[in-house]
């Protein structure tokens, strides 16, 4: 039995190494992981008692529509209920607008660094996918722009971009979302923005209210803190939500999720906190990587992704040996790694461990 023929070639996604695996073959009892963007600082307590109550409901299918949540989130966002879609992270929302608006011969536009699951399930509609080099490591919507055509149905754009960290400016973004055509759908996806101290950063919601052909992403997987429950959401114009909602499986969310979810959106405190110590730790990496001669992409997210002037991969390798995991294997920039932001104590044994690493390489030449 064959499957179909334009997905044979496409890779599996390949997350970060896991610790287990890293402790089992490298014979290693510590391993510091900071390869997948995850909260260093765990979730917020309110969504540990939520998921506590939750325990005696595991026999009882979630409620489908999220309709709590929905009200909280509409709410916290000032938009309506209508607006908002859930899925099994945002990483869902990807591929439930890649079924919605994209078939065959369809063109798709987004860089050629990016977010990897834009184009993987463009690959799997069949879809004509255009990759625009980045600027800088930064998106280059002029270019993008040009890209453009009657074809086209999908724009994505990753703000703050994974894996470089850049973000492309309010004035940039408004400026291309005005000369975009209207039957282009834009994607933003701001899964990181919450980390955001930028004030030049885009306000999604307002361009949402000026652009109806746009649709914001989101999730409750990185500052948040809920990344193993699998819940992000989307944010558009009603007629756009009910299209993507028309290819959304059932019960795509689990009660976990939605009440882990619900009470994390509660836990303003606990947001700001994480936002704050995200800073600090970016600015202790700047630091460190200028000390030691590399220079970094202006990183906003929770990672940073750094030129160690050596093949990564070589880099990471040795890291891993001395039980530190980061991300290489960046297609357009091999001698980088990215980081995730860590507390400051795993931060400090980021540096250590790689200000090691790159003595011994350098002796070794």
């Amino acid at each position: 039995m064959q499957p179909k023929p334009n997905i044979v070639h496409l890779p599996v996604y390949q997350p970060g190494k896991p610790v287990d695996d890293v402790k089992r073959e490298l014979g290693l009892t510590e391993v510091l992981k900071l390869a997948s963007n995850e909260n260093p600082f765990g979730s917020s307590p309110k969504a540990k008692e939520a998921i506590a109550r939750e325990l005696d409901n595991i026999s009882i299918y979630p409620d489908g529509a999220a309709v709590e949540l929905t009200n909280a989130l509409a709410k916290h966002h000032g938009v309506n209920t209508d607006q908002i879609i859930f899925g099994a992270g945002s990483d869902e929302i990807i591929l439930m607008i890649a079924r919605a608006y994209l078939a065959s011969g369809d063109e798709t536009i987004m860089a050629d660094q990016t977010f990897p699951q834009y184009k993987h399930n463009a690959q799997i509609e069949n879809a004509k996918i255009i990759e625009v080099p980045l600027k800088e490591g930064t998106h280059d919507l002029y270019a993008m722009l040009e890209q453009v055509t009657d074809k086209t149905k999908v724009v994505w754009v990753c703000n703050p971009n994974n894996p470089t960290g850049t973000i492309n400016t309010s004035d940039e973004v408004e400026w291309f979302l005005s000369k975009v055509p209207a039957h282009v759908l834009v994607v933003l996806d701001e899964a990181y923005c919450e980390y955001l101290v930028d004030p030049s950063y885009p306000d999604g919601l307002a361009l949402l209210q000026k652009y109806p052909n746009v649709i914001l992403l989101r999730t409750f997987s990185k500052i948040f803190g809920l990344a193993s429950l699998r819940i992000g959401y989307g944010i558009g114009r009603p007629d756009v939500i009910r299209s993507i909602n028309q290819v959304r499986e059932p019960f795509n969310t689990s009660r976990f999720g939605q009440a882990a979810a619900l009470a994390a959106l509660q836990d303003e405190d606990f947001i700001a906190f994480c936002r704050e110590e995200n800073r600090k730790g970016l600015a202790f990496f700047n630091q460190a990587f200028e000390e030691l001669g590399l220079k970094a992409f202006p990183a906003h997210g929770n990672f940073i992704m750094v030129d160690v002037q050596r093949s990564g991969q070589e880099v990471f390798d040795a890291l891993l040996r001395k039980g530190v995991i980061v991300r290489a294997g960046h297609k357009l920039y091999p001698t980088s790694i990215r980081i995730t932001v860590g507390s400051q104590e795993q931060n400090e044994k980021v540096i250590a461990a790689l200000k090691a690493v790159l003595q011994e390489i350098a002796v070794k030449v």
